[in-house]
Protein backbone atom coordinates (compact mmCIF):
# COMPACT_ATOMS: atom_id res chain seq x y z
CA UNK A 1 0.00 0.00 0.00
CA UNK A 2 1.38 3.42 -0.97
CA UNK A 3 1.88 6.27 1.49
CA UNK A 4 -0.94 8.17 -0.23
CA UNK A 5 -3.33 5.25 0.14
CA UNK A 6 -2.34 4.79 3.79
CA UNK A 7 -2.91 8.49 4.45
CA UNK A 8 -6.47 8.20 3.12
CA UNK A 9 -7.37 5.95 6.09
CA UNK A 10 -6.60 8.66 8.67
CA UNK A 11 -8.87 7.94 11.68
CA UNK A 12 -10.97 10.55 13.46
CA UNK A 13 -10.09 12.16 16.79
CA UNK A 14 -13.17 10.63 18.41
CA UNK A 15 -16.62 11.90 19.33
CA UNK A 16 -16.54 14.91 21.63
CA UNK A 17 -13.01 15.91 20.59
CA UNK A 18 -12.22 19.58 20.06
CA UNK A 19 -11.27 20.73 16.55
CA UNK A 20 -8.55 23.39 16.66
CA UNK A 21 -9.11 26.10 14.04
CA UNK A 22 -6.72 28.61 12.47
CA UNK A 23 -8.35 31.57 10.71
CA UNK A 24 -6.26 33.25 8.02
CA UNK A 25 -7.54 36.73 7.24
CA UNK A 26 -9.77 39.17 9.11
CA UNK A 27 -11.39 41.15 6.33
CA UNK A 28 -15.12 41.30 5.72
CA UNK A 29 -15.49 37.52 5.33
CA UNK A 30 -13.00 36.55 8.03
CA UNK A 31 -14.63 38.84 10.59
CA UNK A 32 -18.07 37.41 9.79
CA UNK A 33 -16.78 33.83 10.06
CA UNK A 34 -15.26 34.58 13.47
CA UNK A 35 -18.47 36.24 14.69
CA UNK A 36 -20.65 33.32 13.66
CA UNK A 37 -18.27 30.75 15.12
CA UNK A 38 -18.64 32.52 18.45
CA UNK A 39 -22.38 33.16 18.37
CA UNK A 40 -23.37 29.68 17.19
CA UNK A 41 -20.78 27.58 18.95
CA UNK A 42 -23.34 25.30 20.62
CA UNK A 43 -25.07 24.60 17.31
CA UNK A 44 -21.77 23.81 15.59
CA UNK A 45 -20.81 21.45 18.40
CA UNK A 46 -24.12 19.58 18.03
CA UNK A 47 -23.79 19.35 14.24
CA UNK A 48 -20.16 18.25 14.30
CA UNK A 49 -20.07 15.99 17.35
CA UNK A 50 -17.36 18.06 19.03
CA UNK A 51 -16.58 21.73 19.66
CA UNK A 52 -14.72 24.10 17.34
CA UNK A 53 -12.08 26.28 18.98
CA UNK A 54 -10.34 29.16 17.20
CA UNK A 55 -6.74 28.91 18.38
CA UNK A 56 -5.08 31.46 16.14
CA UNK A 57 -5.89 34.27 13.71
CA UNK A 58 -3.36 35.39 11.11
CA UNK A 59 -3.57 39.06 10.10
CA UNK A 60 -1.42 41.38 8.04
CA UNK A 61 -1.36 44.27 10.53
CA UNK A 62 -1.16 43.49 14.25
CA UNK A 63 -1.53 47.17 15.19
CA UNK A 64 -4.97 47.54 13.64
CA UNK A 65 -7.77 47.82 16.24
CA UNK A 66 -10.04 44.76 16.24
CA UNK A 67 -12.82 45.28 18.80
CA UNK A 68 -14.07 42.12 20.45
CA UNK A 69 -11.16 39.98 19.21
CA UNK A 70 -8.82 38.34 21.74
CA UNK A 71 -5.45 39.89 20.88
CA UNK A 72 -3.67 36.81 22.21
CA UNK A 73 -5.04 34.92 19.23
CA UNK A 74 -3.54 37.31 16.66
CA UNK A 75 -0.33 36.63 14.78
CA UNK A 76 1.32 37.86 11.60
CA UNK A 77 3.03 34.48 11.10
CA UNK A 78 0.49 32.50 9.08
CA UNK A 79 3.04 29.84 8.11
CA UNK A 80 3.95 29.21 11.72
CA UNK A 81 0.30 29.13 12.76
CA UNK A 82 -0.81 26.45 10.26
CA UNK A 83 2.01 24.13 11.29
CA UNK A 84 1.15 24.16 15.01
CA UNK A 85 0.24 20.82 16.58
CA UNK A 86 -2.96 22.20 18.12
CA UNK A 87 -4.39 23.19 14.71
CA UNK A 88 -6.61 20.67 12.89
CA UNK A 89 -8.45 22.87 10.39
CA UNK A 90 -7.36 26.00 8.51
CA UNK A 91 -9.82 28.57 7.12
CA UNK A 92 -8.19 30.70 4.39
CA UNK A 93 -9.93 33.97 3.47
CA UNK A 94 -6.88 36.09 2.65
CA UNK A 95 -7.33 36.36 -1.12
CA UNK A 96 -4.62 36.53 -3.75
CA UNK A 97 -2.61 33.66 -5.13
CA UNK A 98 1.12 33.40 -4.39
CA UNK A 99 1.25 33.85 -0.61
CA UNK A 100 -2.01 31.95 0.09
CA UNK A 101 -0.71 29.08 -2.07
CA UNK A 102 2.44 28.91 0.05
CA UNK A 103 0.45 28.90 3.30
CA UNK A 104 -2.26 26.49 2.16
CA UNK A 105 0.30 24.04 0.81
CA UNK A 106 2.17 24.20 4.12
CA UNK A 107 -1.06 23.50 5.99
CA UNK A 108 -2.02 20.53 3.81
CA UNK A 109 1.46 19.05 3.96
CA UNK A 110 1.35 19.40 7.75
CA UNK A 111 -1.81 17.27 7.80
CA UNK A 112 -4.33 20.07 8.31
CA UNK A 113 -7.61 20.16 6.42
CA UNK A 114 -8.30 23.43 4.60
CA UNK A 115 -11.45 25.40 3.80
CA UNK A 116 -10.90 28.30 1.39
CA UNK A 117 -13.00 30.93 -0.35
CA UNK A 118 -10.16 31.78 -2.73
CA UNK A 119 -11.35 31.18 -6.31
CA UNK A 120 -8.19 32.59 -7.93
CA UNK A 121 -6.04 30.21 -5.88
CA UNK A 122 -8.15 27.14 -6.69
CA UNK A 123 -8.40 28.02 -10.39
CA UNK A 124 -4.64 28.51 -10.69
CA UNK A 125 -3.30 25.74 -8.43
CA UNK A 126 -5.96 23.06 -7.93
CA UNK A 127 -3.53 20.39 -9.12
CA UNK A 128 -0.76 20.82 -6.55
CA UNK A 129 -3.20 21.67 -3.73
CA UNK A 130 -5.26 18.52 -4.42
CA UNK A 131 -2.09 16.42 -4.60
CA UNK A 132 -0.95 17.75 -1.22
CA UNK A 133 -4.37 17.01 0.31
CA UNK A 134 -4.29 13.46 -1.06
CA UNK A 135 -0.77 12.82 0.22
CA UNK A 136 -1.79 13.85 3.75
CA UNK A 137 -5.26 12.29 3.65
CA UNK A 138 -6.98 15.57 4.52
CA UNK A 139 -9.81 17.63 3.05
CA UNK A 140 -9.63 20.64 0.74
CA UNK A 141 -13.08 22.27 0.46
CA UNK A 142 -13.94 25.46 -1.47
CA UNK A 143 -17.72 25.90 -1.79
CA UNK A 144 -17.38 29.65 -1.15
CA UNK A 145 -15.00 30.06 -4.11
CA UNK A 146 -17.92 30.02 -6.57
CA UNK A 147 -21.02 32.19 -6.11
CA UNK A 148 -20.68 32.56 -2.31
CA UNK A 149 -23.75 31.14 -0.55
CA UNK A 150 -25.13 29.39 -3.64
CA UNK A 151 -24.47 25.65 -3.20
CA UNK A 152 -23.10 24.56 -6.56
CA UNK A 153 -19.67 23.05 -5.82
CA UNK A 154 -21.18 20.45 -3.46
CA UNK A 155 -23.86 19.31 -5.94
CA UNK A 156 -21.29 18.98 -8.74
CA UNK A 157 -18.88 17.11 -6.45
CA UNK A 158 -21.44 14.85 -4.80
CA UNK A 159 -25.10 15.05 -5.87
CA UNK A 160 -24.34 14.84 -9.61
CA UNK A 161 -21.36 12.49 -9.29
CA UNK A 162 -23.48 9.67 -10.74
CA UNK A 163 -24.69 11.72 -13.70
CA UNK A 164 -23.13 13.12 -16.88
CA UNK A 165 -23.07 16.91 -16.90
CA UNK A 166 -23.12 18.45 -20.36
CA UNK A 167 -23.25 22.16 -19.61
CA UNK A 168 -22.86 24.62 -16.75
CA UNK A 169 -23.83 28.19 -17.58
CA UNK A 170 -24.26 31.02 -15.17
CA UNK A 171 -23.97 34.54 -13.87
CA UNK A 172 -21.19 34.26 -11.31
CA UNK A 173 -20.09 37.86 -10.79
CA UNK A 174 -22.40 40.18 -8.85
CA UNK A 175 -20.67 43.42 -9.79
CA UNK A 176 -21.09 43.01 -13.54
CA UNK A 177 -24.65 41.76 -13.16
CA UNK A 178 -25.51 44.84 -11.09
CA UNK A 179 -24.06 47.11 -13.79
CA UNK A 180 -25.72 45.36 -16.74
CA UNK A 181 -29.06 45.00 -14.95
CA UNK A 182 -29.13 48.72 -14.13
CA UNK A 183 -28.14 49.64 -17.69
CA UNK A 184 -31.05 47.54 -18.95
CA UNK A 185 -33.72 48.83 -16.57
CA UNK A 186 -32.57 52.41 -16.05
CA UNK A 187 -31.03 53.28 -19.39
CA UNK A 188 -27.80 54.40 -17.72
CA UNK A 189 -24.36 54.15 -19.29
CA UNK A 190 -21.64 51.69 -18.31
CA UNK A 191 -19.55 54.51 -16.81
CA UNK A 192 -22.45 55.77 -14.69
CA UNK A 193 -23.25 52.35 -13.31
CA UNK A 194 -19.61 51.46 -12.62
CA UNK A 195 -19.34 54.64 -10.56
CA UNK A 196 -22.50 53.72 -8.63
CA UNK A 197 -21.30 50.14 -8.11
CA UNK A 198 -18.04 51.49 -6.69
CA UNK A 199 -19.88 53.88 -4.37
CA UNK A 200 -22.11 51.06 -3.11
CA UNK A 201 -19.15 48.78 -2.50
CA UNK A 202 -19.98 46.26 -5.22
CA UNK A 203 -16.89 47.22 -7.23
CA UNK A 204 -13.33 47.65 -5.98
CA UNK A 205 -11.28 50.80 -6.58
CA UNK A 206 -9.62 48.77 -9.34
CA UNK A 207 -12.59 46.92 -10.89
CA UNK A 208 -10.56 45.03 -13.51
CA UNK A 209 -11.05 41.56 -12.00
CA UNK A 210 -14.81 42.00 -12.24
CA UNK A 211 -15.48 44.07 -15.37
CA UNK A 212 -12.77 42.41 -17.48
CA UNK A 213 -14.13 38.95 -16.65
CA UNK A 214 -11.18 37.52 -14.70
CA UNK A 215 -13.17 36.80 -11.54
CA UNK A 216 -15.80 34.95 -13.57
CA UNK A 217 -13.06 33.11 -15.48
CA UNK A 218 -11.59 31.71 -12.24
CA UNK A 219 -15.02 30.44 -11.26
CA UNK A 220 -15.62 28.99 -14.72
CA UNK A 221 -12.36 27.05 -14.45
CA UNK A 222 -13.48 25.56 -11.13
CA UNK A 223 -16.96 24.68 -12.42
CA UNK A 224 -15.59 23.08 -15.60
CA UNK A 225 -13.07 21.02 -13.64
CA UNK A 226 -15.80 19.70 -11.35
CA UNK A 227 -18.44 19.14 -14.03
CA UNK A 228 -16.25 17.33 -16.57
CA UNK A 229 -13.72 15.57 -14.32
CA UNK A 230 -10.95 17.36 -16.20
CA UNK A 231 -8.40 19.82 -14.88
CA UNK A 232 -9.23 23.26 -16.29
CA UNK A 233 -7.19 26.30 -15.25
CA UNK A 234 -7.98 29.99 -15.55
CA UNK A 235 -5.60 30.16 -18.51
CA UNK A 236 -7.84 27.71 -20.40
CA UNK A 237 -10.85 30.04 -20.18
CA UNK A 238 -11.52 32.41 -23.09
CA UNK A 239 -12.28 35.69 -21.31
CA UNK A 240 -13.96 38.93 -22.36
CA UNK A 241 -15.41 41.66 -20.14
CA UNK A 242 -18.19 44.25 -20.28
CA UNK A 243 -16.30 47.55 -20.70
CA UNK A 244 -17.46 47.93 -24.32
CA UNK A 245 -21.16 47.31 -23.69
CA UNK A 246 -23.02 50.49 -24.64
CA UNK A 247 -26.50 51.88 -24.19
CA UNK A 248 -27.02 51.12 -27.89
CA UNK A 249 -26.15 47.45 -27.25
CA UNK A 250 -28.75 47.34 -24.48
CA UNK A 251 -31.35 48.85 -26.80
CA UNK A 252 -30.46 46.28 -29.46
CA UNK A 253 -30.91 43.51 -26.91
CA UNK A 254 -34.37 44.81 -26.01
CA UNK A 255 -35.30 44.90 -29.69
CA UNK A 256 -34.31 41.22 -29.88
CA UNK A 257 -36.42 40.37 -26.78
CA UNK A 258 -33.22 39.72 -24.86
CA UNK A 259 -31.04 41.15 -22.14
CA UNK A 260 -27.24 41.20 -21.83
CA UNK A 261 -25.48 39.16 -19.15
CA UNK A 262 -21.85 38.34 -18.48
CA UNK A 263 -21.94 34.55 -18.70
CA UNK A 264 -19.55 31.85 -17.59
CA UNK A 265 -20.15 28.90 -19.91
CA UNK A 266 -18.66 25.45 -19.38
CA UNK A 267 -19.63 22.96 -22.05
CA UNK A 268 -18.92 19.38 -23.08
CA UNK A 269 -18.39 19.36 -26.85
CA UNK A 270 -18.70 16.30 -29.11
CA UNK A 271 -17.32 16.37 -32.65
CA UNK A 272 -18.56 14.46 -35.70
CA UNK A 273 -16.40 11.46 -34.74
CA UNK A 274 -17.82 11.31 -31.22
CA UNK A 275 -14.68 12.70 -29.56
CA UNK A 276 -15.34 14.85 -26.51
CA UNK A 277 -13.62 18.05 -25.42
CA UNK A 278 -14.25 20.83 -22.90
CA UNK A 279 -14.94 24.49 -23.55
CA UNK A 280 -14.84 27.12 -20.79
CA UNK A 281 -15.49 30.72 -21.71
CA UNK A 282 -16.64 34.05 -20.26
CA UNK A 283 -18.15 36.87 -22.28
CA UNK A 284 -21.17 39.21 -22.40
CA UNK A 285 -24.02 37.65 -24.36
CA UNK A 286 -27.62 38.26 -25.31
CA UNK A 287 -29.92 36.01 -23.29
CA UNK A 288 -33.60 35.67 -24.34
CA UNK A 289 -35.97 37.19 -21.79
CA UNK A 290 -37.69 33.78 -21.65
CA UNK A 291 -34.55 32.12 -20.24
CA UNK A 292 -34.32 31.78 -16.42
CA UNK A 293 -30.96 33.57 -16.34
CA UNK A 294 -32.48 36.70 -17.88
CA UNK A 295 -34.46 37.39 -14.71
CA UNK A 296 -31.41 37.33 -12.41
CA UNK A 297 -31.24 40.93 -11.22
CA UNK A 298 -29.00 43.31 -9.30
CA UNK A 299 -25.95 41.62 -7.72
CA UNK A 300 -27.49 38.15 -7.58
CA UNK A 301 -25.87 35.09 -9.14
CA UNK A 302 -27.34 31.99 -10.74
CA UNK A 303 -25.88 28.81 -12.18
CA UNK A 304 -27.78 26.71 -14.71
CA UNK A 305 -26.74 23.03 -15.01
CA UNK A 306 -27.80 20.54 -17.67
CA UNK A 307 -27.18 16.85 -16.95
CA UNK A 308 -28.28 13.79 -18.92
CA UNK A 309 -30.37 12.15 -16.20
CA UNK A 310 -31.18 15.04 -13.84
CA UNK A 311 -32.14 17.37 -16.69
CA UNK A 312 -32.02 21.11 -16.06
CA UNK A 313 -31.18 22.48 -12.63
CA UNK A 314 -30.81 26.09 -11.51
CA UNK A 315 -29.03 27.39 -8.41
CA UNK A 316 -29.87 30.98 -7.48
CA UNK A 317 -28.99 33.34 -4.68
CA UNK A 318 -26.75 36.07 -3.31
CA UNK A 319 -23.33 35.52 -4.85
CA UNK A 320 -21.24 37.99 -2.87
CA UNK A 321 -20.86 39.72 0.48
CA UNK A 322 -19.52 38.87 3.91
CA UNK A 323 -22.62 37.05 5.18
CA UNK A 324 -23.32 34.84 2.15
CA UNK A 325 -19.64 33.96 1.71
CA UNK A 326 -19.25 33.19 5.41
CA UNK A 327 -22.30 30.90 5.17
CA UNK A 328 -20.61 28.83 2.45
CA UNK A 329 -17.31 28.79 4.36
CA UNK A 330 -18.99 27.54 7.52
CA UNK A 331 -20.91 24.87 5.62
CA UNK A 332 -17.55 23.48 4.54
CA UNK A 333 -16.15 23.91 8.05
CA UNK A 334 -18.92 21.74 9.51
CA UNK A 335 -18.39 19.02 6.87
CA UNK A 336 -14.62 18.99 7.30
CA UNK A 337 -14.79 19.12 11.10
CA UNK A 338 -17.10 16.09 11.12
CA UNK A 339 -14.46 14.16 9.20
CA UNK A 340 -11.77 15.29 11.64
CA UNK A 341 -13.85 14.12 14.60
CA UNK A 342 -15.34 10.93 13.18
CA UNK A 343 -12.79 9.97 10.51
CA UNK A 344 -12.91 9.75 6.73
CA UNK A 345 -12.59 12.29 3.95
CA UNK A 346 -14.87 14.17 1.61
CA UNK A 347 -14.57 13.77 -2.17
CA UNK A 348 -11.31 15.10 -3.55
CA UNK A 349 -10.28 16.22 -7.02
CA UNK A 350 -11.59 14.03 -9.85
CA UNK A 351 -9.75 14.47 -13.16
CA UNK A 352 -9.94 10.94 -14.50
CA UNK A 353 -11.60 11.99 -17.79
CA UNK A 354 -8.64 14.15 -18.89
CA UNK A 355 -10.65 15.62 -21.75
CA UNK A 356 -8.79 18.00 -24.09
CA UNK A 357 -9.54 21.72 -23.96
CA UNK A 358 -11.35 22.76 -27.13
CA UNK A 359 -9.94 25.48 -29.35
CA UNK A 360 -12.17 28.53 -28.95
CA UNK A 361 -12.52 28.77 -32.73
CA UNK A 362 -14.26 25.37 -32.76
CA UNK A 363 -16.95 26.44 -30.30
CA UNK A 364 -20.38 26.97 -31.86
CA UNK A 365 -22.45 30.01 -30.98
CA UNK A 366 -24.76 32.61 -32.53
CA UNK A 367 -23.99 36.24 -33.30
CA UNK A 368 -26.00 39.45 -33.13
CA UNK A 369 -24.28 41.83 -35.58
CA UNK A 370 -25.32 45.49 -35.64
CA UNK A 371 -23.88 47.49 -38.55
CA UNK A 372 -24.36 50.72 -40.46
CA UNK A 373 -24.50 50.29 -44.25
CA UNK A 374 -25.12 52.29 -47.40
CA UNK A 375 -28.80 52.79 -48.12
CA UNK A 376 -28.90 51.51 -51.68
CA UNK A 377 -30.16 48.57 -53.69
CA UNK A 378 -28.08 45.40 -53.45
CA UNK A 379 -26.41 46.06 -50.09
CA UNK A 380 -28.37 43.34 -48.31
CA UNK A 381 -27.36 40.83 -50.98
CA UNK A 382 -23.69 41.81 -50.61
CA UNK A 383 -23.81 41.40 -46.85
CA UNK A 384 -25.68 38.08 -47.07
CA UNK A 385 -23.13 36.73 -49.53
CA UNK A 386 -20.31 37.34 -47.04
CA UNK A 387 -22.12 35.24 -44.44
CA UNK A 388 -22.81 32.53 -47.00
CA UNK A 389 -19.17 32.38 -48.15
CA UNK A 390 -18.10 31.60 -44.56
CA UNK A 391 -20.79 28.95 -44.12
CA UNK A 392 -22.85 31.04 -41.67
CA UNK A 393 -26.61 31.03 -42.19
CA UNK A 394 -28.86 33.94 -41.22
CA UNK A 395 -31.81 33.56 -38.90
CA UNK A 396 -33.21 37.11 -38.97
CA UNK A 397 -32.36 40.41 -40.65
CA UNK A 398 -33.78 43.77 -39.54
CA UNK A 399 -33.21 47.04 -41.40
CA UNK A 400 -33.87 50.60 -40.26
CA UNK A 401 -33.46 53.84 -42.14
CA UNK A 402 -30.96 56.34 -40.73
CA UNK A 403 -30.20 59.95 -41.61
CA UNK A 404 -26.92 58.72 -43.07
CA UNK A 405 -27.31 55.25 -44.57
CA UNK A 406 -29.18 52.39 -42.93
CA UNK A 407 -28.87 50.20 -39.87
CA UNK A 408 -28.73 46.47 -40.48
CA UNK A 409 -29.11 44.03 -37.59
CA UNK A 410 -28.35 40.39 -38.36
CA UNK A 411 -28.88 37.38 -36.08
CA UNK A 412 -27.15 34.20 -37.21
CA UNK A 413 -27.82 30.55 -36.70
CA UNK A 414 -25.27 28.64 -34.65
CA UNK A 415 -21.86 28.42 -36.31
CA UNK A 416 -18.19 27.97 -35.43
CA UNK A 417 -16.55 30.93 -33.68
CA UNK A 418 -13.75 30.93 -36.25
CA UNK A 419 -16.24 31.21 -39.11
CA UNK A 420 -18.18 33.96 -37.38
CA UNK A 421 -15.00 35.93 -36.68
CA UNK A 422 -13.92 35.58 -40.30
CA UNK A 423 -17.36 36.81 -41.37
CA UNK A 424 -17.07 39.96 -39.28
CA UNK A 425 -13.56 40.62 -40.64
CA UNK A 426 -14.85 40.28 -44.23
CA UNK A 427 -17.80 42.58 -43.49
CA UNK A 428 -15.42 45.30 -42.32
CA UNK A 429 -13.74 45.17 -45.74
CA UNK A 430 -16.96 45.75 -47.68
CA UNK A 431 -17.33 49.24 -49.15
CA UNK A 432 -21.06 49.02 -48.43
CA UNK A 433 -20.46 48.60 -44.65
CA UNK A 434 -19.83 52.00 -43.08
CA UNK A 435 -19.36 50.70 -39.50
CA UNK A 436 -19.77 47.63 -37.35
CA UNK A 437 -21.55 49.04 -34.31
CA UNK A 438 -21.40 45.91 -32.18
CA UNK A 439 -20.94 42.16 -32.32
CA UNK A 440 -22.47 40.25 -29.41
CA UNK A 441 -22.92 36.52 -28.99
CA UNK A 442 -26.28 34.98 -28.19
CA UNK A 443 -26.71 32.17 -25.65
CA UNK A 444 -29.49 30.30 -23.95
Amino acid sequence: MTETAQAAFKPGKGAGSTVGVALLGMGTVGAEVLRLLGERSDEFTARIGGPLEVRGIAVGDLSKPRPGVDRDLLTDDALGLVKRDDIDLVIEVIGGIDYPRQVVLAALRAGKSVVTANKALIAAHADDLAAAADESGVDLFFEAAVAAAIPVVGPLRRSLAGDKVNQVMGIVNGTTNFILDAMYHRGASYEEMLAEATELGYAEADPSADVDGYDAASKAAILASLAFHTRVSGENVHTEGIRDISVEDIDAAKAANSTIKLLAICERLVDDEGKESVSARVYPALVPTSHPLASVSESYNAVFVEAESAGRLMFYGNGAGGGPTASAVLGDVVAVARNIVHGGRGPGESTYAELPIADFGDVSTRYHVDMQVDDRTGVLAEVASVFAEQGVSLKTVRQEELRDGARLVVITHSAREADLENTVDKLKQLDAVMAINSVIRMEG
